[in-house]
């Protein structure tokens, strides 16, 4: 599968669908829930705008990307359960690699929760590195890892 990048807002339920099925094991496991629960058609034009949503397939797996100072930030990484193990986000963290370096971006950036080891596991092996933990208003512990792959520019 080739990324696709969506602008078409007739792929904003297909995607929701499928980050609200990607997502759903995290209920229960992360505390504060997930930002998935306030995310709607109209948030995904915004981040179309702001950012980038890009897809493989129908869409089976998409990631959102947002250029910052010095980062392309990575997002609501999903596959769907029917198709993961096939490489779909390496392929699309790969993807976010070439649109860091064309932005002249040196590093992608992402976060997961604490408690999502499996999460955390998977994007070492991509090679992401740990730089920072933080927490989300309210909360006297850590919530979130921050991890960091330098890209060349």
């Amino acid at each position: 599968m080739i990324p696709e990048r969506a602008t078409n807002p007739a792929l904003w339920p297909p995607i929701l669908g499928l980050l609200r099925d990607s997502f759903a094991f995290m209920e229960g496991r992360i505390d504060p829930p997930s930002s998935l629960r306030e995310l709607t058609p109209g948030a995904l034009s915004r981040q179309a705008e702001i950012g980038e949503i890009w897809i493989l397939g129908p869409p089976v797996a998409c990631v959102f990307m947002t250029p910052k100072p010095g980062v392309l930030y990575l997002g609501k990484l999903a596959v769907a359960a029917a198709h993961r193990g096939r490489g779909l986000a390496r392929q699309l963290i790969e993807h976010a690699e070439a649109r860091a370096a064309a932005l002249r971006l040196p590093a992608l950036e992402l976060q997961t929760r604490v408690e999502l080891l499996e999460n955390q596991a998977a994007f070492r092996a991509m090679g992401f590195v740990e730089t920072a933990r933080t927490a989300h208003p309210g909360f006297d512990r850590p919530t979130s890892i921050t991890y960091r792959r330098t890209v060349a520019v």
